[in-house]
């Protein structure tokens, strides 16, 4: 036990060098001065030191971990950057985008104005804006009918209800008052309950071809005027756009030709050229749909007016054969009450 002692001891005070050779002792300001040696000429962080023993002393190999640290930390730092630069190039797009539209703004609102007061020119196709001003003119005749049709048929149906409730009356009266038995009240009771009844029926019938006619003036008011309406806003918008950049492209050739003016009239070819052609496609779109609403229109009308007109006639002549053949002709089916909602077992 004294032997490993002082073998502990010996081995704690002998410092070893780099060749395994022994040394004196060193005193505490030579071991600050090796530390502080150590320190400055150690090794790098991104280096790793392996030591093997073997016989005769240490052999120290250095295995660099540079680049395998290094690729992780470019790794690290590529991805903050490219987010950087991702949301660079997002916030660049968008100011060129706010930039273009102000411009294209300006320039319009700059034609608008000089067309108002009679300082600008404008681009006119006078049968197209005949036909457009047509469209538009007819569009709120069409939303009058459809208006007085909706109140008919609001009053009628509110005719409908009092008729069936008076001949539930009537029937009522017949059925239910004992002092009416046998009299010839009772029978007149019960002719005009089943008279009411009856035209509650046509009424139904006539409800049903007012409602068909209704919804198809709706369709063509509201969906197929409203979307060539809509092509017509964007066709004025382009001719717009058009007259602004001709007027600016016009403008540049009358000033002076230096090289800035130059290119700038270069650009403001390209801007002409694209707003033409976009103005001479949209031209071209509203002058096909006029045609197409126009043959639509007219096959429609024509279909819903002779529904109507057979429809009231039959329903005022009283005759419900006339009024049931109407709606068949024009394959118009009749909701019966109840059948709205399916029952518990349909679901099921």
């Amino acid at each position: 036990m004294t032997d490993g002692m002082m073998s502990k001891a010996a081995t704690m005070e002998i410092p070893i060098n780099g060749n395994g050779d022994t040394g004196s002792l060193q005193e505490d300001d030579s071991l600050e001065q090796d530390l502080q040696q150590v320190m400055v000429s150690g090794p790098n962080l991104n280096e790793t030191s392996i030591v093997s023993g073997g016989y005769g002393g240490t052999t120290e190999g250095i295995i660099p971990t540079g680049n395998i640290k290094g690729s992780n930390m470019h790794q690290c730092h590529s991805s903050p950057s490219m987010s950087e630069e991702l949301s660079r190039g997002l916030a660049v797009e968008k100011f060129d985008v706010v930039k273009k539209w102000g411009i294209n703004t300006y320039k319009c609102t700059k034609q608008m104005f000089s067309e108002r007061f009679g300082r600008g020119s404008r681009t006119v196709d006078l049968e197209l804006e005949t036909q457009i001003e047509l469209l538009r003119d007819t569009k709120r005749k069409y939303e009058s009918v459809l208006q007085l049709a909706r109140a008919l048929t609001n009053h009628f149906y509110n005719m409908v209800q009092t008729q069936r409730a008076l001949g539930d009356a009537f029937s009522d009266l017949s059925q239910k008052s004992p002092e009416l038995q046998f009299s010839s009240l009772q029978e007149e009771f019960g002719y005009n309950a089943e008279t009411q009844k009856l035209l509650c029926r046509n009424g139904e019938t006539l409800l049903g071809a007012v409602n068909f006619f209704v919804s198809s003036i709706n369709t063509l008011v509201n969906k197929t005027m409203e979307d060539t309406l809509m092509t017509v806003k964007l066709y004025e918008t382009a001719r717009l756009e058009y007259d602004a950049y001709r007027t600016d492209l016009d403008e540049l050739n009358m000033g002076p030709r230096d090289a800035a003016t130059l290119s700038r009239i270069d650009v403001a070819q390209q801007n002409f050229h694209i707003h033409k052609e976009k103005y001479e496609k949209l031209r071209g779109d509203v002058a096909i749909k006029l045609k197409f609403l126009e043959e639509n229109k007219i096959k429609v009308m024509h279909k819903q007016l002779l529904l109507f007109h057979n429809a009231i006639s039959a329903y005022f002549a009283g005759n419900q054969q006339q009024l049931e053949q109407t709606l068949k002709q024009f394959n118009i089916k009749l909701k019966t009450p109840g059948t709205d909602k399916p029952s518990w077992l349909e679901e099921q």
